[in-house]
């Protein structure tokens, strides 16, 4: 088959033939129709997410089963899927209750073995990671949902517990951002936006943002002009970029008894990044971590998207091939336009 590979940190990826992977006992061999190239591929690439190497990059698709092993008795072959980037093992106790996003033995296409930039690509336990498309849902809107669009709905319906007329302040307004503020505002919150770009807001501003905040950096000026625009603190803040600045400040940025979610990668330094321990005292806030979104809750996602109460095709703004999705991903090194929406290539 046809794949994307790159066998050195930093080295430029390409596009060569490899053997098609063997489809294991209890997993599926999955016929990508449409995978999407997301920032979390480029840490990896750029060696702040170590992998193993060579591998064919990639964790969000959608397509149709091809195989599937003699274990797996919920799927077959011919049908339209796709799946979180977090395959669960399907025997731990996380497992077991619906929680394989913290599954301890998670594997990742992408990441823990060879992913979606290619022809086809393998998904483990099958019958618990695998997720069956209505047929209202296209193929490239729901490879935008693996990682980034599915993330932000659990953070927003789970943890954060967003509901009609609550505040929601979203820091940082790439791929997981703006789907953050088009899930919130679906759900009738009001929505703050938060970005250094322009564009970035002017696109927040059509998925539904009722206020857009220019910040060229974090701190008291960014935070007091949340409070303001809230009337007194947001009920839930998402820092949805991940840095040092950008937690803290949603951290302050929220009212008493507010929740924060942070989703943005806390990576290298920010890894161990402070937060206002005292404030989160105090007040009685609420800090949750968000790492994707298990299959057993992706059909609320999906009947919001087939009545059309919020739409991920609204996100994408580039259909390329794999070719294109290699000259997306180096292109991650400069400062990307946040305007220019999810990219989704076709193998």
């Amino acid at each position: 088959m046809r794949a994307v590979v790159y066998g050195r940190v930093g080295e430029r990826p390409r596009v060569t033939a490899v053997q098609i992977p063997t489809c294991p006992d209890d997993g599926a061999l999955v016929r990508v129709a449409a995978t999407g190239v997301c920032r979390s591929d480029w840490h990896a690439w750029r060696g702040h997410d170590p992998v193993p190497l060579p591998i064919v990059p990639g964790h969000e698709f959608a397509g149709v089963v091809e195989r599937v092993g003699h274990d797996v008795t919920g799927f077959a072959p011919g049908d339209r899927v796709t799946a979180p980037f977090v395959n669960g093992c399907g025997r731990c106790e996380w497992c077991l209750r619906g929680d394989a996003q913290v599954c301890p033995d998670q594997t990742q296409p992408g990441f823990t073995r060879d992913g979606s930039f290619a022809e086809f690509v393998v998904v483990a336990a099958a019958d618990i990671n695998l997720v069956a498309l209505p047929n209202a849902v296209g193929f490239d809107a729901a490879a935008a949902l693996g990682c980034r669009f599915a993330t932000a709905f659990r953070a927003v319906t789970v943890h954060g517990r967003v509901a009609a007329g609550d505040e929601v302040a979203v820091f940082g307004c790439g791929g997981v951002g703006l789907s953050t503020v088009m899930i919130a505002s679906a759900l009738g919150a009001n929505v703050t936006a938060v970005d250094v770009s322009d564009a970035a807001l002017g696109r927040a501003t059509a998925l539904g943002a009722t206020h857009t905040i220019r910040a060229t950096d974090s701190g008291p000026a960014l935070e007091r002009a949340v409070t303001e625009v809230t009337g007194g603190g947001a009920h839930v803040s998402v820092d949805a970029l991940g840095s040092a600045g950008t937690a803290a400040s949603a951290v302050r940025s929220l009212r008493r008894r507010g929740i924060h979610v942070q989703v943005g990668l806390m990576l290298g330094d920010a890894a161990a990044a402070p937060l206002p321990w005292d404030r989160v005292v105090a007040w009685e806030l609420t800090v949750s971590g968000s790492h994707g979104m298990s299959a057993r809750d992706y059909p609320a996602m999906l009947a919001m998207i087939a009545d059309g109460r919020i739409d991920p095709a609204g996100l994408i703004g580039e259909i390329t091939d794999l070719g294109g999705a290699i000259d997306a991903l180096v292109a991650m090194d400069a400062p990307q336009p946040s305007s220019a929406g999810i990219v989704i290539a076709r193998p």
